[in-house]
């Protein structure tokens, strides 16, 4: 047996079932996420993408089922105890502290969470790791001024970088290249690429499906609150199912 098939999954969704009263929005979902995998999550709107994401961090309860990260189970834990253990997720619409500058809106999730679970840090420990996400997403020449001076583009930046300030070893990005010109789209892609190579597991949300393509190593389709499709991305798009029921093919 090699050293990927002895690898543990980081992430262990196991019949996971939330209804909102009569409606099921997911319906008995599994899933595996292996350490350092980079996975799309894919299907149309409504199909329970965001329930799915929704109740891996915490947001929402699922009624049936165990999510199991990193080895420990999270069922019960609030979304900010599931981030301290190294969960962490981007959203489509950045959620930025508007009247605060660039650096500081880093400071905030490292203080939070990078303190709670290492022990205090250092003010210069602060501002240097601060500077080197800000440098890695290419926003270090706007440190010090506020989110409203950016374009989409760089303010989706900043949220992946916001995401990335709790030191996560899953990241959930949940339609970062959204609006955005295919050489945004490009540089969004690039940035995700590095933060995987750096280590980090990556969960794709997105709808663009030459970015999902390029990136993914493996798929995941969710279809009216059904896992359909789990497999290579090549085979998965070629799939009966998938094509009839997300491409419309």
């Amino acid at each position: 047996m090699d050293a990927e098939q002895e690898m543990s999954p980081i992430l262990h969704v196991q019949g996971v079932s939330k209804r909102f009263g009569g409606f099921v929005a997911l319906d008995e979902i599994d899933l595996e996420v292996q350490p350092g995998e980079r996975l799309g999550l894919i299907g149309p709107n409504g199909s329970g993408k965001s329930t799915l994401v929704n109740c891996i961090c915490g947001t929402l309860q699922n009624e049936t089922g165990t999510v199991q990260f990193d080895g420990h189970a999270m069922d019960g834990l609030a979304a900010h105890e599931r981030t301290h253990r190294g969960l962490a997720r981007s959203f489509q619409l950045p959620r930025p502290f508007p009247s605060l500058t660039l650096a500081d809106n880093l400071c905030i999730p490292m203080l939070y969470t990078v303190h709670t679970r290492s022990g205090p840090l250092h003010a210069d420990n602060i501002e240097a790791r601060c500077a080197e996400l800000l440098e890695m997403v290419g926003l270090a020449s706007k440190a010090h001024q506020k989110p409203r001076d950016l374009t989409q583009v760089e303010m989706r930046k900043l949220e992946l970088a916001r995401a990335m300030a709790a030191e996560p070893k899953l990241l959930i990005a949940d339609e970062s290249m959204a609006g955005l010109s295919h050489s945004e789209i490009e540089d969004i892609l690039a940035l995700l690429m590095r933060l995987n190579e750096s280590g980090i597991t990556v969960i794709l949300i997105e709808h663009i499906m030459t970015a999902v393509m390029s990136f993914s190593q493996r798929l995941a389709v969710l279809v009216s609150g059904k896992k359909i499709a789990d497999g290579k991305p090549e085979q998965v798009v070629r799939d009966p199912e998938v094509v009839r029921a997300y491409l419309g093919e």
